[in-house]
């Protein structure tokens, strides 16, 4: 048995809970997995998982052992690094997840860049809307506009997206320009309904105008749970769509889109950089972390920084 491969097993199991999914984050078989956690639960004499034939828990023994072992294995990373180049120029793969929207206009354009500062780090990129299991999925870190909920992660608050209104001018053409946000409910008039990857419903579209504040809902010929297919449904005339300014600013320049309600206001949305406290910040997420921050402050800043 490979000690540091068991420990490694181990790990994945608990963090996955599933021998099925660490197996496949491993790329072993899952027959590998398993020998490998019985062998290391041998060496050890002791259990250090209760496998039943709905679920997977973590003994008592496992509990405290699987908290050595990640401190372990951070520890054994970072001692090769210091004896190799990845000291100096960080390497190997980073596993993240970004909306679509934001991975298009903002982080690809911008990879030429950090490969050339750091040309030994490969990226998986998980690119969507969809709410991801960073621990299930074997994820490093993800970007998501919104609060992070879940107390379970580390989130860092790395930007703020400004929300404008805009509608196409083939919409205006049939409907003519809503003067007031109200006359989004119960007229002809329509909205592009987004679906949250939270809840699956529609959130209202939140208005602020001085000391008045309204809430509106509006009727839709279509929704959608990605944010390009937001915009170019936007762009075909389709309804009146909520959008971060970054996306709408060239077809604004270009007067594709047309803004609606100006002195109305939609409170920013938090952008957060977030990853699980058990995932060591190595020095290819460190440096990855830092940039993400750098691009962010260009392209959409903190409003409290302005």
């Amino acid at each position: 048995m490979d000690r540091f491969d068991a420990m490694r097993a181990f790990a994945r199991v608990v963090e996955a809970g599933s021998f099925t999914k660490a197996a496949q984050t491993l790329h072993m078989s899952k027959t590998t997995v398993t020998q490998l956690i019985q062998q290391l639960e041998a060496r050890l004499r002791v259990k250090l998982i209760h496998r039943t034939t709905r679920k997977l828990g973590v003994t008592p023994d496992g509990a405290v052992y699987y908290e050595r072992v990640i401190r372990l294995l951070a520890d054994m990373e970072d001692a090769e690094n210091s004896l190799s180049s990845s000291a100096i120029t960080p390497r190997g793969r980073l596993r993240v997840d970004v909306p679509s929207p934001l991975a298009r206009l903002v982080l690809v354009p911008a990879l030429p860049a950090f490969h050339a500062r750091y040309p030994d780090i490969q990226f998986d990129m998980g690119v969507s809307d969809r709410v991801v299991d960073l621990i299930g999925d074997n994820v490093d870190c993800v970007l998501r506009g919104g609060e992070i909920n879940d107390q379970s992660l580390i989130a860092r608050h790395v930007g703020d997206l400004q929300i404008g209104v805009y509608v196409a001018p083939s919409y205006v053409e049939r409907l003519g320009v809503p003067a007031h946000p109200r006359e989004l409910e119960n007229t002809d008039h329509r909205i592009v309904g987004f679906l949250s990857s939270r809840t699956g419903k529609i959130d209202p579209l939140v208005l602020h105008c001085e000391s008045e504040h309204i809430e509106i809902m509006g009727s839709y010929v279509l929704a959608v749970d990605d944010g390009n297919a937001y915009l170019e449904a936007g762009l075909a005339g389709l309804g009146v769509i909520a959008l971060p300014i970054y996306m709408a600013a060239a077809h604004q320049v270009a007067g594709s889109l047309i803004p609606l309600f100006a002195q109305w206001r939609i409170s920013p949305m938090p952008l957060h950089l977030a990853f699980p406290p058990n995932r060591h910040v190595n020095a290819k997420l460190r440096v990855f972390i830092d940039w993400i921050v750098e691009l962010m402050q260009q392209h959409i800043p903190n409003s409290n920084n302005k």
